[in-house]
C-alpha cells in the first residue's frame, strides 16, 4: 500500500501538471506520513542529497555552456564544421551533426545545443533549399550528443545517484559512443539529403579549413581544459568546471570580444535558474529514493525481470524499452535520479559495469529529449525552426532509428563504451 501511495500520488501530480521536483516532494511526504516516519528524516535526506561536493561542478558546467552560447563560440564551431564536411551532398545536414558533436562536447547540454545551433543553422538551411522539417530533425536529434560526449552534467547526476561511480571514467566512456551516434546520424542525414535532392557546398580549400580551425581552437580548448583536467588527475570535476567557466569568460570577452554585459547577465540568470531546478530535483529525488530502498523496489524489479526471462539479452532489451518509454514522459534529470538506484542492481547482477550502464542510460534518456510528449529539445527545435511538432515527428523516424542502432551496439558490445576506461585503469 505504501508503494502504491508513493507512485500513485507521484504520477497523479505529474498528470495534474505539477512540476516533477514538487511531485517527488509531495509523494515523499505522503509516503513518510503513511509509514509513520519522522519528517525530519526526510529533511535529512533532502539536505544530504545536495551536500555532495561533485554536484558543485554542475553550476560551473551550465554557466560555461551559457557563456559560450552568448559569446560567439557556437558560430565559429559551425564554420569549422562547414569547412570540414560541408562539401558532402546535403552538406549542411552533416555540418549540423558535426557542429552538435563539437558544441555538445563543450556545453554538455542538449537543449543549449538545439537552441544555439538551431538559431544559426536552420535559417541558412532553409535559405539553401532544405525543408524546414529536415533542418529541425537533424538539429534536434544530433543535440543528444550533448548528454553523451563529455563534459555532461547529467553524468555527474548519475555518478551521485549510483553511489560514487567515477565521473572521470564516465566522461571518457561517453566519447566513443557519442562519436558513434553522431556517425550514424551523419549517415542518415546524408541518405535523406540525397533522397530529397539537397545541394552540397563547395569545398573552401585547405587554407580556409586550417584558418577555421585556428579561429575555433580557443573555444575547443574549453572542452580540453574541463575534460583533460579531470582525466589527468590534476583537477577534480568541480575544479575543472570552475576553470572551464573562467576560461569561457576570458575567451568570449577578451579573445572573441562578443560577450556583452547584457549577454553576461543573461548567461548568469539562465545558469542560476537551471542550477536551482537541478538541485531541487536532486534534493527531492534523494528523499524519494530513500523510500524506494525502504520498499525494496530494486529487489522487486530484479525479481520481476528475472521472472520473465533469465536471458541477459532479453533483460537488457526490456530495460532499454522501459527507459525509452519513461524518457518520453518524464524529465531527464529526474529519471536519472530515480532510475539509477532501481535499475543499476539489475544490470550489475548481469555482469554489466556501472560505467557502461551510465552511458546506456544517457543515450536512452537523451533520445527522450527528442520525442513527444515532453521532449524539451523537440519543442525548442520546432519553435526555432517554425515547424509544428506533428510535422517534424512525421519525418523524424530515420534519425530515431540511427540513435537506436548506436544504442543497441553500445548495449550489446561493451568494448564500445569500456575500451577507453579500461586503458585509463
Amino acid at each position: 500500500m505504501g508503494l502504491l501511495i508513493l507512485f500513485g500520488l507521484f504520477f497523479f501530480c505529474l498528470i495534474a501538471g505539477v512540476p516533477v521536483a514538487f511531485a517527488l516532494g509531495v509523494a515523499t511526504v505522503a509516503g513518510f506520513l503513511y509509514e509513520g516516519l519522522p519528517l525530519f528524516v526526510a529533511f535529512q535526506r533532502v539536505v544530504s542529497g545536495i551536500s555532495v561536493f561533485s554536484l558543485l561542478a554542475i553550476p560551473f558546467f551550465i554557466f560555461a555552456g551559457e557563456l559560450m552560447l552568448q559569446g560567439g563560440i557556437a558560430v565559429r564551431l559551425v564554420r569549422l564544421a562547414s569547412a570540414a564536411v560541408g562539401s558532402v551532398r546535403g552538406g549542411l545536414g552533416v555540418v549540423n551533426v558535426a557542429s552538435s558533436m563539437l558544441f555538445g562536447g563543450i556545453s554538455g547540454s542538449a537543449v543549449a545545443d538545439t537552441s544555439a545551433l538551431g538559431s544559426i543553422l536552420m535559417p541558412v538551411m532553409k535559405e539553401k533549399g532544405y525543408d524546414a522539417d529536415y533542418a529541425v530533425n537533424v538539429t534536434v536529434t544530433s543535440s543528444v550528443a550533448g548528454v553523451v560526449i563529455p563534459p555532461s552534467h547529467n553524468m555527474i547526476l548519475f555518478a551521485v545517484a549510483a553511489g560514487g561511480v567515477s565521473v572521470s571514467q564516465l566522461f571518457i566512456a561517453g566519447i566513443v559512443p557519442g562519436i558513434l551516434m553522431c556517425l550514424c546520424l551523419g549517415v542518415v542525414a546524408y541518405i535523406v539529403a540525397v533522397k530529397r535532392g539537397y545541394p552540397s557546398e563547395p569545398f573552401p580549400g585547405w587554407p580556409s579549413l586550417a584558418l577555421s580551425f585556428v579561429v575555433a581552437l580557443p573555444g575547443l580548448m574549453t572542452a580540453i581544459i574541463i575534460v583533460g583536467g579531470v582525466l589527468s588527475g590534476i583537477m577534480t570535476v568541480t575544479e575543472s568546471g570552475a576553470f572551464g567557466a573562467i576560461y569561457a569568460i576570458l575567451v568570449t570577452a577578451l579573445v572573441y570580444r562578443e560577450l556583452t554585459w547584457a549577454g553576461f547577465k543573461r548567461a548568469v540568470m539562465s545558469a542560476v535558474g537551471t542550477t536551482a531546478l537541478v538541485m531541487l530535483l536532486v534534493a527531492t529525488a534523494s528523499a524519494f529514493a530513500y523510500l524506494l530502498a525502504l520498499y525494496r523496489v530494486p529487489d522487486l524489479l530484479a525479481a520481476s525481470v528475472t521472472g520473465i526471462s533469465r536471458n541477459p539479452f532479453v533483460i537488457l532489451l526490456m530495460l532499454n524499452l522501459i527507459l525509452l518509454v519513461l524518457g518520453m514522459i518524464m524529465d531527464m534529470a529526474a529519471l536519472i535520479l530515480i532510475c539509477s538506484p532501481i535499475f543499476l542492481p539489475v544490470v550489475v547482477d548481469l555482469g554489466m559495469d556501472p560505467i557502461q550502464f551510465g552511458v546506456i542510460l544517457m543515450m536512452n534518456l537523451g533520445l527522450g529529449l527528442c520525442t513527444p510528449p515532453v521532449g524539451a529539445c523537440l519543442f525548442v527545435g520546432c519553435v526555432v525552426g517554425g515547424v509544428r511538432i506533428e510535422q517534424a515527428v512525421r519525418t523524424i523516424w530515420p534519425f530515431y532509428l540511427a540513435i537506436l542502432v548506436a544504442l543497441v551496439l553500445v548495449t550489446y558490445v561493451p568494448a564500445i563504451s569500456m575500451f577507453l576506461p579500461s586503458l585509463m585503469k
